[in-house]
């Protein structure tokens, strides 16, 4: 069972094969510019051929479907949909924010919350439960404030994404930990993967959208600029 993985969210272009669960190859780069537009395709042919197979090899393809970047998740789902056409192979569609959980599992901890930087103090969250990784609350776009996760004082947290980093500096929790350093990745979308392709648990490639949250607000020109 040979997968491609397509992870687009964030400042993370990330691509990955995989042969059932074995990592075959993966080809990825954080960057402040979101060079998805430019790098996605070529980290594609790279995996590939890090991977000893070709495109006609593939049984699926895996998708980060988002919450994230508008245009990223847009580029990312317009060449998933690309390739599942041209292949005649199913799509698999799965919540970006489970890709940054994994490797924090059964690490004492008792909720790991991915953070995705929205706008201001706007970020991208869910709570999962730090042993299981089963997802506690739906996905939701929220506003951090000092009273955010209070709920939460008394268990041990672990806050992680690009978001985490304006919520170290409000939230008052003392048994809360920060890793600013994480974003989606597409080798931790194989597990998942491989558990909806053994379900047959696959997108309908006419009308899927990537999980957006919310609607793009672009940046209207003033009309002197126009």
């Amino acid at each position: 069972m040979k997968i491609l993985h397509i992870e687009t969210s964030s400042k993370n272009c990330s691509v990955a094969i995989s042969d059932g669960l074995e990592l075959l190859c993966l080809c990825e780069e954080i960057s402040e510019n979101y060079k998805q537009s430019e790098s996605l395709h070529t980290f594609v042919e790279w995996a590939l051929e890090g991977a000893k197979i070709s495109l006609k090899d593939l049984d699926a393809v895996s998708l980060g479907k988002g919450p994230g970047s508008y245009t990223g998740l847009r580029i990312g789902a317009s060449s998933a949909k690309g390739f599942c056409y041209g292949l005649g192979i199913p799509l698999i569609a799965i919540n970006s924010l489970e890709t940054m959980i994994e490797p924090f599992l059964n690490k004492g901890y008792d909720f790991i919350i991915p953070l995705i930087d929205a706008r201001r103090m706007e970020v991208y969250s869910a709570v999962f439960d730090g042993n299981s990784g089963e997802m506690i609350t739906e996905t939701e776009a929220k506003i951090l404030d000092e009273n955010s996760c209070q709920e939460y004082q008394d268990k041990k947290i672990l806050f992680v994404g690009d978001g985490a980093k304006k919520a170290k500096e409000i939230l008052q929790l003392p048994n809360a930990d920060f890793d600013e350093t994480v974003y989606p990745s597409a080798k931790y979308l194989i597990k998942k993967a491989v558990e909806k392709f053994d379900k047959k648990d696959f997108e309908d490639v006419a009308y899927f959208e990537p999980f957006y949250l919310k609607d793009f607000q672009g940046v209207k020109k003033k009309k002197s600029e126009e």
